[in-house]
């Protein structure tokens, strides 16, 4: 994926109990009654643009992915997509190069307008056309023509072979728009936004003193005749700009719950009150994808040495940082691909091992390079402020063979368009990735210098090995391509792996569902959501 307003990281596993949705019928039919008043939740994840063929960032697909649909979707705790507004969907041709989907009869968007066929081919094309800088029209550049054969069928024919076209079509990059309201050259303003999905837009407030949305009033969208079953009547989604503003909020019951958004050590302090019995607040902790990475500019003069990167990577004590910086809310991750994603291994341990300044200070003396090396180190958002860096800059320190300015750049958009063009030396940043493949850890990151342009390519990653990856239907056939990636990522070290997330959602003691909703897919399903009471 490109990038985000910053999908940030992390993966844990603690018991999470999952359960899939089942069953049809109408939303309304579904709906227990539990009062008119709304669930509200909190989230930082601000953004923008909530046009499909803009939004590329966790806050807009937070909303995206309960309010409009794809041909599939992932249901609770599954590594595989399953359909959608789609009958079924299957390859058709060998190798992965076209793609075949059956549309279910009788879908309409929440305005009455009948769903079809034409309205999928039209939403594809529209989000390449309009190539949104900011938009998802990347992870649709394997699609060469997508054409509709009736009403209810689609066929997607590929430049190149993409077996991981099913899992991005499951996400909003694959969201169906309405042909008769969305126009086909330019983006749609927010507050005319139409889906199909189990919940409608009401309303948008506008955040204060920002550009994008600050609070999102939902409401059952009585035309969707999906599997979701509703166990709310109204949901409303508030934007926040900093994790003490969401605690605060939390506190007042102003929210009844937080997504993963909470500072690490304020999400640590609830989940113990809650276990002393000292507060009407619980914490779930469950699995997540999201990934953090220290990230060097491999075209500048330091950054592109490899024994650099190489002694940084033996510096970095990853236990040390999600113990003391983020209250053990985040756990070591020692390759590209996070645990619970198939294809995980532990390239950086199993060539680094733990924290070790003497084999530091030995591959810096082989490649003759001086110390201490000097290098800035920059960053924009973290859960845990400026004590990531800090700590980090503490770690490379060791031994003396560093000497890291840390500099903070709270602009996130001058941010962004400062590693894109170079500017940075080293960096820090998280990954919240689009579809539990992966391959999303791995093209986005590693190709050409990927999404945050570190400027590193390997001709057998990029040329060889991830092509033949994209090949196998079968995803699982693709594991050992997978690991030989890894292992060389590892080798060179354009960027370092140093944690994934565990998520940990805050939530008010009525507040139910939020288990079975919390895991890898990040998918976030608000019609789990339920209330206890008043």
């Amino acid at each position: 994926m490109k990038t985000s307003a910053e999908r940030l990281a992390v993966l844990g596993c603690a018991g999470l109990v999952a359960a899939s949705v089942a069953g049809c019928g109408s939303v309304t039919d579904a709906v227990k009654g539990d009062g008119d008043k709304a669930i509200t939740m909190g989230t930082t994840s601000v953004t923008n643009a909530l046009d499909p063929a803009g939004a590329y960032d966790a806050g807009s697909w937070l909303l995206l992915r309960n309010t409009f649909q794809s041909l599939l979707s992932y249901p609770a705790a599954s590594s595989a997509p399953s359909p959608d507004a789609a009958q079924s969907c299957e390859f058709t041709a060998g190798e992965a190069t076209q793609y075949r989907c059956t549309l279910k009869s009788g879908l309409k968007f929440s305005n009455g307008h009948a769903l079809t066929a034409a309205d999928v081919v039209f939403s594809i094309q529209r989000t390449l056309k309009i190539n949104d800088q900011s938009g998802p029209a990347g992870l649709l550049s394997s699609i060469k023509s997508v054409e509709s054969k009736s009403d209810t069928e689609v066929v997607f024919q590929l430049s190149q072979p993409d077996a991981t076209l099913p899992a991005k079509l499951a996400g909003p990059a694959g969201a169906i728009v309405d042909q008769e309201v969305f126009p086909a050259d330019k983006l749609l303003g927010n507050d005319k936004l139409v889906g199909s999905g189990p919940y409608k837009i009401d309303s948008i407030e506008p955040m204060a003193g920002g550009t994008g949305p600050g609070k999102v009033v939902l409401s059952p969208n009585d035309k969707y005749t999906g599997d979701a079953k509703l166990r709310n009547k109204k949901f409303t989604l508030r934007y926040f700009d900093k994790p003490a503003d969401l605690k605060a909020s939390l506190d007042k019951g102003e929210v009844d719950l937080a997504d993963n958004s909470l500072e690490p050590n304020t999400a640590a302090q609830i989940l113990s009150e809650q276990q002393g019995g000292k507060t009407d607040l619980r914490v779930v902790e469950g699995d997540s994808n999201d990934t953090r990475y220290l990230v060097f500019n491999t075209k500048d003069a330091t950054g592109g040495n490899l024994a650099v990167r190489q002694a940084a990577a033996q510096l970095v004590d990853r236990k040390a940082l999600a113990r003391d910086v983020f209250a053990r809310t985040v756990q070591p991750l020692y390759s590209m691909v996070p645990a619970g994603v198939s294809g995980h291994n532990t390239a950086f341990f199993d060539r680094y091992g733990d924290q070790d300044v003497n084999k530091a200070k030995a591959i810096l003396a082989a490649a003759k390079v001086q110390t201490p090396v000097k290098l800035t180190l920059t960053w924009s958002r973290s859960r845990a402020e400026g004590a990531e860096s800090e700590t980090l800059k503490k770690q490379l320190e060791a031994g003396g063979l560093f000497q890291i300015t840390v500099q903070h750049e709270p602009d996130w958009d001058a941010f962004k368009k400062g590693w894109a063009e170079g500017k940075y030396q080293l960096y820090t940043i998280g990954w919240f990735a689009d579809y539990p493949d992966p391959d999303n850890y791995v093209a986005p990151l590693i190709v050409e210098g990927g999404s945050y342009h570190h400027g590193w390519d390997d001709p057998q990653i990029s040329q060889k090995l991830v092509p033949d990856t994209l090949k196998q239907a079968d995803r699982a056939a693709a594991t050992t391509a997978y690991g030989q990636i890894q292992n060389i990522v590892a080798a060179n070290a354009p960027l370092i792996p140093l944690f994934q997330n565990k998520a940990f959602f805050a939530s008010r003691s009525n507040i139910t569902g939020v288990e079975s909703t919390v895991d890898t897919t990040g998918f976030f399903r608000f019609w789990e959501i339920g209330r206890v009471g008043k």
